[in-house]
């Protein structure tokens, strides 16, 4: 079974306040009576479902086009923690959700790790609060081998954080980071994660096409 985990791209689409919303521009139409269709994207490459680089938040961090591909590809773990809109992840709460989760195994298990928080439901709204990362979860997290981290809300740090203390985890751990991933209908559980992102050279991120495989 394939779960798409990444929302619909238009102009509806919500992205980060002052950020290039996506707009579309018709050149040719075959609709108007031109031999083909063809047209212009105009975004932030911080849409939808996207990989942040080490660029984006790190001085001297990499662009995504230097960031190896198996990084984003390979079997990961959805994690779905209790936490309200304007609460950070912590450690006990990924814990609890582990053990309320588990099967035959638990605790973290996989190297990519999804946190399924429900706090940023709508992609077409941005959230005037949804929940962030703990930086101490992030190096939590590291020390058992996780290499990528993914959330369901616009980013792992608040909306109004200007420390970005969870990105700067990330950086020092040198991890990876999806934001603004679609996990209302994935269950609890391991999955094969394909995300690969664009081969943008010298950009702080791209746009990924998002999706589960159950094993």
């Amino acid at each position: 079974m394939i779960y798409d985990i990444s929302p619909p791209l238009s102009p509806d689409i919500a992205v980060f306040p002052g950020d290039t919303a996506l707009s579309r521009e018709v050149l040719l139409d075959i609709g108007a009576g031109d031999n083909i269709t063809l047209s212009t994207l105009r975004s932030t490459v911080h849409l939808g479902s996207h990989a942040d680089a080490p660029s984006h938040y790190a001085a001297g961090g990499q662009s995504i086009d230097r960031r190896p591909l198996d990084l984003f590809l390979g079997p990961c773990q959805v994690v779905r923690p209790d936490v309200a809109a304007g609460e950070l992840v912590s450690i006990a709460a990924v814990e609890a959700a582990l053990d309320e989760s588990a099967g035959d195994a638990s605790g973290i298990t996989q190297a990519r790790v999804l946190i399924a928080t429900g706090t940023a439901p709508d992609p077409s709204v941005f959230p005037s609060a949804f929940a962030g990362l703990e930086p101490e979860l992030v190096d939590w997290l590291a020390a058992q081998g996780v290499v990528l981290v993914g959330v369901d809300t616009p980013s792992v740090d608040p909306g109004d954080s200007k420390d970005l203390a969870a990105h700067a985890a990330v950086a020092r751990h040198d991890m990876n980071i999806l934001e603004g991933l679609v996990l209302d209908q994935v269950p609890a559980g391991e999955y094969e994660l394909i995300a690969l992102p664009l081969r943008l050279v010298g950009f702080d991120g791209s746009p990924v096409r998002a999706v589960l495989r159950t094993l």
